[in-house]
């Protein structure tokens, strides 16, 4: 089995793997070891250093030079909207003192859905909804180059 065993920053060529990806939600990024089911068939293993969190977009580097892109499934997230930075901010530091992996953008942020953090906004007074998307968490202040620590 191919093992998928470093980040590549800016592929030269595609190798044999052209088009090839691996679609996989936020907990399987964060893992260091796993055996995979690539889109374009096959199975691979990936083992990364421990610590990393894959993003999506990332190409990973096999020892015998083939390349294989990292694409964020989608998956159930709760969404906030905030009409104020200040209650987009307070929204994300109740969530943060939860310690919840959190995305953000210019009017609203998301978690995975949880149903006690979505009661918890709700008492807060935010309104809070449900979809589908890929789920890309901010990586934090001591990450650095596809490379954190959670909690």
């Amino acid at each position: 089995m191919r093992i998928f065993d470093h980040l590549v920053d800016s592929p030269s060529r595609l190798g044999d793997d052209l088009g090839c990806e691996v679609e996989l939600s936020f907990s399987d990024r964060q893992r260091s070891r796993l055996r995979v089911s690539l889109g374009c068939g096959g199975a691979v293993g990936i083992s990364v250093p421990r610590g990393t969190i894959l993003r999506d977009g990332q190409w990973l580097g096999s020892s015998d030079e083939h390349l294989l892109q990292v694409r964020a499934a989608p998956e159930s997230v709760s969404i906030v909207h905030a009409s104020e930075p200040l209650g987009l901010a307070r929204a994300a530091y109740h969530l943060g003192n939860r310690h919840v992996w959190v995305q953000l953008g210019s009017d609203w942020l998301c978690y995975l859905a949880d149903p006690v953090l979505d009661q918890m906004l709700v008492q807060l007074g935010y309104d809070v909804s449900h979809g589908e998307q890929p789920f890309e968490p901010e990586a934090g202040a001591y990450a650095s180059h596809g490379h954190a620590h959670g909690h």
